[in-house]
């Protein structure tokens, strides 16, 4: 807990050879805890305790040159022991389940140190071995001893057998100490479920900050408590009661640090950086052009644009985080200007970006003749996505931003009538982009219809059924962060799901239940609706279609954009969602005569390929069965490719697989229909003519 802090010209200890100064700036936390000892005896510290800390220093006079200030970070123990020291207080003492009672720093560090472990702490008498368990009861005499400055005893430190040292004066003032008790959550096995033992040492402890009194300070005159301070990650983490059970128990909560302070720490790092990075100086006045490689651009000092690129890509992370950043950036022979891509591979994990290769831009020149055929008749929709597309392979998504921060690579809202290949497309832009429709993430949104559905998505809070298996969007980005979110009819979502979106969009991050935070930065989240094309209109309310077949494409454009700005501002008042949509809502046309009859072909080839693979069956229709298929499965597309499709499986499909089912053996078998039936009792029939060609019968001359 003792790190030092690795600024130039920084102090190298929170102990007693290098006390906090009165010229330094605190962090806020720091400020309100040192300003409220005289009322609060215990505080719960919660949110980032891990992290490290900015201080302001004014440089000592006594080193002579100009005045000036600078910063340096530190640890928070750091932070709070040089606040506290100023205060009067003589030791630091730090508490945790594993290792019990340690002193970390003071000027009384020695004799505090003698009092807890001249003679074994938990039990009394005996010197306590360092591998011997800490056992909660025994924890709570040494805090009540702590907490009173050991006044009771009026103690004076002991030999091992109990005696009074020869060597010390017996002290007469309590000892002004402070008590970290560090990994707190780890003292209960389940906060919502203590065992007999638990509860009694945290009721013990809130009745300790009940009846503790505050301690004079001899030189000041201040009478402020001996304070226990809790580190927890969340204010969760330890019993409720014990947390708001007591006017003397503050709660002070260690915010993520902001863009003011990422950039102050920003321009330390880059000091750092340029210092490290430095070529050491040889004496060579040969210039710049060497027989090898320059691994660092150390010829361009970092500049404000540089720094201001690294603050802003850092939201969202701690200046612990930025500093490991830093470090990952100088190992891998990265410049600052490329701290950025430091910060990608620290948040994601991975090394390789495609989105920065030239593999995508190939991928999408290749590939956008093959989107065109696979999505018929959606040349409009098809050319906005992939307009969509290019931008996010040239980095330029939200580029008209003072800065687009970590949003997501790209975004795009899919509206339109149902079956019109909205889904269809999302697949396929996984597969352009990147190789495999697997690279598609898929989400039913009708699934997520309910209040608590959020816990799916995201994973469920502490104590709650599923905690430990994680968020299913959460954990399947985490593994692999490039790929196509598809989050299909999104309307039908609760709007818990909803307002989680809004942070996806804005942000690039969701934080699951567990705490772990996953980046969507190198994501394409596509949303797909049917918004827009029915609503409720007339004084009864009912429900009826506003866009109609046949209508030209500008109109329909038009009217569903309206209404799907009109229910997410009027209908579920979430306006702030559509402007994170903006202009990525692409509109899908109906589909016409001629594209239903392209889309029944392909949907038979399909089912060609399916059973000729499969099964080693050769299917084919007559020109007759072939038109009547055809008339019968495209005579109403209100419901698009996928109408097309489900009456394919009742004129085809079944009748197909009723007439094969029974066949004894189907590889080397050529089947073609010649006519479709329907039956009276609504089923169909059809007339097959089945012919074996053998197992090698590969091709044949005529029909379809």
């Amino acid at each position: 807990m003792t790190e030092a802090p690795t600024s130039p010209g920084g102090p190298t200890s929170p102990g007693p050879a290098s006390p906090g100064r009165a010229d330094r700036t605190l962090p806020a936390f720091a400020e309100e805890l040192v300003g409220t000892l005289s009322v609060h005896s215990q505080y719960v510290l919660h949110g980032s305790i891990r992290d490290i800390h900015l201080v302001r220093h004014d440089k000592d006079p006594d080193e002579g040159g100009p005045e000036r200030t600078y910063d340096a970070h530190h640890t928070l123990t750091e932070v709070l022991w040089n606040a506290l020291w100023q205060e009067g207080y003589e030791a630091l003492i730090r508490f945790d389940i594993a290792d019990g009672f340690t002193v970390v720093a003071g000027p009384a560090a020695k004799e505090v140190r003698e009092l807890l472990h001249g003679r074994d702490a938990t039990r009394p008498g005996r010197v306590r071995r360092a591998d011997t368990p800490v056992h909660l009861a025994d924890a709570e005499r040494t805090l009540g001893d702590i907490v009173t400055g050991w006044k009771q005893q009026g103690r004076q430190p002991k030999t091992p057998d109990g005696r009074p040292r020869p060597d010390t004066v017996q002290r007469q003032q309590p000892y002004r100490v402070v008590l970290l008790i560090d990994y707190a959550a780890r003292i209960p096995t389940d906060v919502t479920r203590l065992s007999d033992a638990e509860r009694d040492f945290f009721l013990n402890c809130l009745k300790l900050a009940e009846d503790a009194r505050p301690i004079s300070s001899p030189g000041s005159g201040r009478r402020l408590f001996n304070p226990v301070i809790w580190l927890a990650d969340g204010e969760r983490d330890l019993p409720t009661w014990l947390v708001a059970g007591s006017e003397r128990v503050r709660t002070i909560g260690i915010p993520l640090p902001d863009l003011g302070s990422r950039r102050r720490m920003a321009e330390l790092l880059a000091v750092e950086h340029t210092a490290a990075s430095a070529p050491e100086d040889d004496g060579d006045d040969r210039d710049d052009r060497d027989d090898g490689p320059v691994r660092l651009d150390k010829r361009r000092r970092p500049d404000e644009h540089d720094l201001d690129t690294f603050a802003r890509a850092t939201a969202g992370l701690t200046l612990r985080a930025m500093r490991e950043s830093a470090r990952m950036a100088l190992d891998r022979g990265l410049s600052f200007a490329e701290m950025r891509d430091a910060v990608r591979v620290y948040q994601l994990g991975v090394k390789d970006n495609p989105w920065r290769a030239d593999y995508i831009r190939a991928q999408i020149k290749k590939g956008e003749a093959d989107l065109r055929a696979r999505v018929k008749g959606q040349e409009k929709a098809v050319g906005k996505t992939l307009d969509i597309l290019k931008r996010a392979a040239l980095g330029l998504s939200g580029a008209q931003a003072s800065h687009p921060g970590s949003r997501p690579r790209g975004v795009l809202f899919f509206a339109g009538p149902t079956g019109t290949g909205k889904t269809e497309l999302a697949k396929s832009v996984a597969k352009l982009l990147f190789g495999t429709e697997d690279a598609c993430l898929r989400f039913d949104m009708s699934e997520f219809s309910a209040p608590h559905s959020v816990d799916r998505l995201l994973g469920a809070p502490p104590g709650y059924v599923g905690y430990e298996a994680g968020g299913e969007l959460t954990t399947a980005v985490r593994n692999d962060p490039f790929r196509v979110v598809l989050f299909d009819e999104i309307e039908k979502a609760d709007k818990g799901v909803l307002d989680k979106f809004l942070q996806v969009l804005e942000d690039g991050r969701l934080t699951d239940g567990q705490g772990v935070t996953t980046y969507f930065s190198e994501c394409v989240l596509i949303f797909t609706s049917n918004l827009g094309v029915r609503k409720r209109t007339g004084e009864g309310g009912r429900e009826g279609r506003v866009a109609e077949p046949g209508m030209p494409y500008h109109q329909l454009e038009e009217i569903i954009l309206a209404n799907v700005k009109e229910h997410f501002v009027e209908g579920i008042g979430r306006p702030e969602l559509m402007n994170r949509f903006g202009g990525n809502v692409v509109v899908f046309d109906y589909i016409d005569a001629k594209v239903a009859a392209e889309i029944f072909d392909s949907q038979v080839g399909n089912i060609q390929r399916v059973l000729r693979e499969d099964q080693g069956v050769h299917l084919r229709l007559s020109d007759e069965a072939h038109q009547a298929l055809s008339t019968y499965c495209t005579a109403d597309v209100d419901n698009g490719g996928r109408g097309i499709g489900m009456l394919l499986e009742t004129h085809l499909i079944n009748p197909l697989a009723r007439a094969l089912f029974d066949q004894e053996q189907l590889a080397g078998t050529a089947v073609t229909v010649t006519g479709v039936r329907p039956a009276p009792d609504g089923t169909v029939a059809l007339d097959l003519r089945v012919v074996r060609t053998g197992a090698a019968g590969l091709g044949y001359g005529g029909g379809r």
